[in-house]
């Protein structure tokens, strides 16, 4: 089946809320001519999700919005965490989750993975779930199976329809923010494994339906030949995401 491709930018902690506001209306102008048929995602921090959200709703501008993580509960004494049913308010679309940084960096597992998963679709938003392995992890070539047991444990215990609007990134953690890319074979190799895994816990129709994204060192120069891969359904993009003019070069390469 035709998947729509998908093509979202994390901001992580770069940007105020009112760059954020310039780096939206940027974008926009940068692909004010643009007619491909490419899901368009931005993701700001925290405390620019309101001001990004206002712009795109009375700008009327074709563009999701993300969050970069929450809580996996509603509400409670959690000093510093933001609630999904928060995010939903914002109207953000998507919430990214487990993202090599958050696992590193903050104590992400697996196990917080699948609750904030719940949360996100529970809240009425799309999560999408980042898994990767380390340089250690491909040297041992035991990317396969590291990436499987993650996906496995992420997206347990989904409902059919959850499952089928799940997206999954995979973003090998040696090639963040390191210039360092597989090549676009390897990368769509890992994709189809996904795709495979999530088809063996919910059946290849809804595998054939689930977005698989390519994020790494994604740039303008090599987007294109990651995003016609078969199985690479679009990009995670980091850096690149910050100028308004390359990151609508990486949403071009996705039509």
């Amino acid at each position: 089946m035709e998947r729509r491709m998908l093509v979202a930018g994390n901001w992580k902690m770069y940007t105020t809320s009112g760059e954020g506001v310039v780096l939206v209306q940027d974008l926009a102008d940068a692909l004010s001519d643009f007619d491909g048929d490419v899901e368009v995602v931005v993701g700001p921090p925290f405390t620019g999700l309101k001001s990004a959200s206002t712009v795109i709703e009375l700008d009327h501008l074709d563009m999701g919005l993300a969050a970069q993580d929450c809580h996996w509960e509603p509400e409670g004494a959690f000093t510093g965490a933001i609630a999904p049913r928060m995010l939903s308010e914002l109207r953000v679309d998507y919430v990214i989750i487990g993202h090599s940084e958050r696992r590193e960096y903050f104590g992400e597992t697996d196990e917080t993975v699948n609750k904030k998963v719940h949360a996100v679709f529970e809240a009425g938003m799309v999560p999408i779930m980042c898994v990767g392995e380390t340089l250690a992890i491909r040297d041992d070539l035991a990317t396969d199976s590291f990436v499987r047991g993650q996906v496995m444990a992420g997206a347990a215990g989904l409902t059919t329809e959850q499952a089928e609007r799940l997206v999954v990134a995979y973003e090998p953690i040696w090639a963040i923010g390191t210039g360092r890319t597989p090549t676009p074979e390897s990368a769509n190799d890992v994709a189809r494994m996904i795709r495979a895994t999530i088809g063996a816990m919910y059946g290849p129709p809804v595998a054939q339906k689930v977005r698989v994204l390519y994020g790494g060192s994604v740039k303008a120069e090599n987007a294109k030949m990651f995003f016609t891969e078969p199985d690479i359904d679009g990009g995670l993009v980091g850096g690149a995401a910050l100028k308004a003019d390359s990151f609508a070069d990486i949403v071009r390469a996705a039509s």
